[in-house]
C-alpha cells in the first residue's frame, strides 16, 4: 500500500510526518505537526484571563508533550490546563469539500475553537476525535486554530502509568499533557465515506465490509477492490442510498486464500470508492485487511484454528525524550523487532492506547497484540485502591479506541481494564457496573476476539473469555507450586490474602499469567540495596548476568511446560526511568545477551508443546 505523503509546512523538518491513519488512507490531507504557539496555564483560569483570544506566550513543538524534551519545553511539573494556538491556510485547491480537523490524541479534557467558534470537546487522553470546520473556514481561508486541554491530577480519569505526584516512582512515570499525537487536516466530499470495519471470514474464506457514509444520496453506490500481489483477487458493489452502513461481501478464490499469521503476515490491499449515480468517483480511500480467525477450544486459544502459544511480552511504550509519543516512526518499528529479536511472538500494549501506526506496523510484521486501556489513574485512593471506582467516562472512551482498531488483524484480544483490585463482598458497586459495561460493550462492537474483562486481580465478570493473574514470584521453584493448580481447575488467583478474593470463581476458561518476571536487573548497578529512588523493579536484585539468565529461563520454563496454559506475558521489554527490569534499557539498547532470552523461549521442549498442540 502507498501512503499519502504530507506537503512541506515549514522550511524544518516537520516532525512525525507520516500518514497518521494508515488503514483507511485518502491522498491528500496536511500535516499540522511542528511549531505552535503555546502556554501553560496552572491556575486553568486561562479563559477567564483571555488566552482563547491573544497570541500565547512560547513555542512548543507538536506533537510532543510539554514534559517531553522534543517538545521544546521540558516541563514536568502539574499543569491544571495547556493552550495551543496555530494560524492555518486552508488549501484553495480544497474548494467545494468539508474540512476536517483531526487530532490523534490530546490528554485529557479538550476543547477546540476555530476563528472563535467552537467547534468540538473532547474527553479522553487516548483516542482520536475530528472537527468539521464547515462555517468557520472557507478553502483559501485561514483558519485560527485554538486548543485547551485540561489534565488534572485531582480528577478521577484514565491516565494508565501518568503518576498523580510529583515525581517518578516505582512504576509511575513522568505525566503527559496536552496533544502528544499528530494533527491534521483532510478534505472530504460533502457526502462521504467513513472508517470501515473489516471482518476477516476465514471459514466463509470471504471479507465482510462495512462502510458507513456521511449521508444517502439516491443512485450512490460503494465499491471495493481486493488486490494481493498478483493483482485483483475479488471486488464488490452495493448500493449506498438505502443504508447508514453498506455492507460488502468479498468471497475469495480457493486459489487466493493466504491467512495473515505471525510466520507469513500477509495483508490484502482494500480500495474504497463512493460512487455518484453516474458511476464516478465521489470519493476514494485505501485500506488493507489480514485473514485470520481467533477462537477458544477448552483452555486453548486457537489462531486460523491452530494453537499458537503466546509469547508475549509487556510493552509501556515510553519514550525517554518524548514521553508517550514515540519521537519517530522507525522507533515503533524498532521496539516490535526488539520483541521478535528477544523471541517474543507478540506483546501486550500495557496501560496506554498504542499509537495507530505501531498496529500498522505489527499487522505488517506477524506480531501479536493484545490490546488495553489505560484505566489506571483511579488507583491510590484508598488503601490497596480498594476505593477505586472506574466512571462511565472509561466506556465510552474504550469504545473509541475498540472502533478505532477493531480491523487490525493483529489483535488477537482485548483487555478494557487493569488491576482494578476491589474485594468481593455483599455490595454490588460501581466497579462491578463499569467492569460489566465495558466487558458488554466490548462484546458488543467485537464478536471476533476474546475478551478479558480485567488482567489480573478483579475478575468479576463470570463469563469473562480469559482468565490471568499477575505472578512476581521470582523463585521458579516457588512459581511451579503456585501455578500448579491450574491442572486441578483451581489456578493461581490474585487476592489480599486467604479468604479475602478480588474474583469470582474460575470457571473453566483459557487461562495465562499475563503479568511475571519483571527481573530487577541493572548491570552497571549491581548491589543488592534498595535504593528505590534511583532503581526499582520486582524481587532480589541477581547479582550477576548468568543469575538473571538462569532465573528467566526457570521462571519461563515453568509456564512453557504447562500444558494447560496458552500463553504468557514477561515485565517487560524495556526500562522504564527508575523501572529497571526490562530485556533492553530505557535507551533501547541490549543490557544483557538476548540471544540467551531468545534460546530459552525457543528450546526444544517449548517447540515440541506446540507442536503437540497442533
Amino acid at each position: 500500500m502507498t501512503e499519502p505523503t504530507a506537503p512541506e509546512q515549514h522550511p524544518a523538518p516537520v516532525p512525525r510526518p507520516e500518514y497518521p491513519r494508515p488503514q483507511f488512507a485518502r491522498a491528500q490531507w496536511l500535516c499540522l505537526n511542528g511549531e505552535w504557539q503555546f502556554e501553560i496555564d496552572r491556575g486553568d483560569s486561562g479563559l477567564e484571563r483571555g488566552l482563547r483570544d491573544r497570541p500565547l506566550d512560547s513555542r512548543i513543538t507538536v506533537p510532543f508533550c510539554p514534559e517531553s524534551e522534543l517538545s521544546g519545553i521540558g516541563d514536568t511539573d502539574f499543569m491544571e490546563a495547556v493552550w495551543y494556538r496555530r494560524t492555518v491556510r486552508v488549501p484553495e485547491e480544497w474548494a467545494g469539500q468539508r474540512v476536517l480537523l483531526h487530532f490523534q490524541a490530546v490528554d485529557h479534557d479538550t476543547t477546540v475553537w476555530v476563528n472563535g467558534t467552537e467547534v468540538v470537546r473532547h474527553r479522553g487522553g487516548f483516542t482520536p476525535f475530528s472537527a468539521d470546520l464547515t462555517g468557520t473556514t472557507a478553502p483559501g481561508g485561514e483558519a485560527v486554530i485554538v486548543v485547551r486541554a485540561r489534565d488534572s491530577r485531582h480528577a478521577v480519569q484514565a491516565r494508565g502509568k501518568q503518576a498523580t505526584w510529583y515525581a517518578n516512582s516505582e512504576c509511575n512515570y513522568t505525566r503527559t499533557t496536552g496533544i502528544w499525537q499528530s494533527v491534521w487536516l483532510e478534505p472530504v466530499p460533502q457526502v462521504h465515506m467513513r472508517r470501515p470495519r473489516i471482518t476477516p471470514d476465514l471459514a466463509g474464506r470471504a471479507f465482510q465490509v462495512e462502510v458507513p457514509v456521511s449521508a444517502n444520496r439516491r443512485g450512490h453506490r460503494v465499491r471495493a477492490v481486493l488486490r494481493d500481489e498478483s493483482g485483483e483477487v475479488v471486488s464488490a458493489e452495493i448500493r449506498a442510498d438505502l443504508d447508514l452502513t453498506p455492507r460488502l461481501h468479498l468471497p475469495l478464490p480457493a486459489d487466493r486464500v493466504r491467512p495473515w499469521c505471525p510466520e507469513d503476515p500477509h495483508l490484502y490491499t482494500l480500495d474504497l470508492e463512493l460512487l455518484d449515480a453516474h458511476g464516478n468517483a465521489v470519493d476514494r480511500a485505501t485500506s488493507y485487511a489480514g485473514l485470520r480467525s481467533v477462537a477458544i477450544d477448552g483452555r486453548t486459544v486457537l489462531l486460523n484454528g491452530q494453537p499458537v502459544f503466546q509469547r508475549l511480552v509487556l510493552d509501556q511504550g515510553w519514550y525517554p525524550e518524548s514521553l508517550m509519543t514515540a519521537p519517530s516512526d522507525e522507533a515503533l518499528v524498532h521496539d516490535i523487532q526488539l520483541g521478535l529479536r528477544a523471541g517474543f511472538n507478540g506483546a501486550r500494549l500495557h496501560q496506554k492506547v498504542f499509537e495507530e501506526r505501531y498496529l500498522y506496523h505489527a499487522d505488517r510484521l506477524g506480531y501479536l497484540v493484545w490490546a488495553e486501556f489505560g484505566d489506571w489513574g483511579c488507583s491510590g485512593q484508598g488503601r490497596d485502591g480498594d476505593n477505586q471506582q472506574p466512571t462511565a467516562s472509561y466506556t465510552a472512551q474504550w469504545l473509541e479506541a475498540v472502533e478505532r482498531d477493531y480491523s487490525h488483524p493483529s489483535i488477537v484480544g482485548w483487555c478494557p481494564l487493569n488491576e482494578t483490585h476491589q474485594l468481593l463482598h455483599d455490595r454490588i458497586t460501581q466497579l462491578d457496573d463499569v467492569t460489566r459495561a465495558m466487558f458488554l460493550a466490548t462484546k458488543a462492537a467485537d464478536a471476533t476476539r476474546p475478551v478479558i474483562d480485567a488482567s489480573g486481580y478483579s475478575h468479576r465478570v463470570a463469563e469473562t473469555d480469559i482468565w490471568d493473574s499477575h505472578s512476581y514470584e521470582q523463585d521458579p521453584g516457588a512459581f511451579a507450586t503456585q501455578q500448579q493448580g491450574l491442572a486441578q481447575n483451581v489456578p493461581y488467583a490474585n487476592e489480599r490474602g486467604p479468604g479475602s478474593p478480588y474474583s469470582l470463581p474460575y470457571r473453566g476458561q483459557p487461562y495465562f499469567v499475563s503479568e511475571f518476571g519483571g527481573i530487577w536487573w541493572n548491570p552497571d548497578t549491581t548491589a543488592p540495596d534498595n535504593d528505590t529512588a534511583a532503581s526499582w523493579g520486582y524481587g532480589d536484585r541477581p547479582r550477576s548476568e548468568e543469575e538473571w539468565q538462569q532465573r528467566f529461563a526457570g521462571l519461563t520454563g515453568v509456564l512453557l511446560d504447562n500444558p494447560d496454559m496458552f500463553g504468557y506475558c514477561y515485565t517487560q521489554l524495556t526500562d522504564v526511568f527508575q523501572e529497571e527490569n526490562g530485556i533492553y534499557r530505557f535507551d533501547r539498547t541490549d543490557k544483557l545477551d538476548v540471544e540467551r532470552v531468545r534460546t530459552a523461549q525457543l528450546r526444544p521442549a517449548a517447540v515440541e508443546k506446540a507442536d503437540h498442540a497442533r
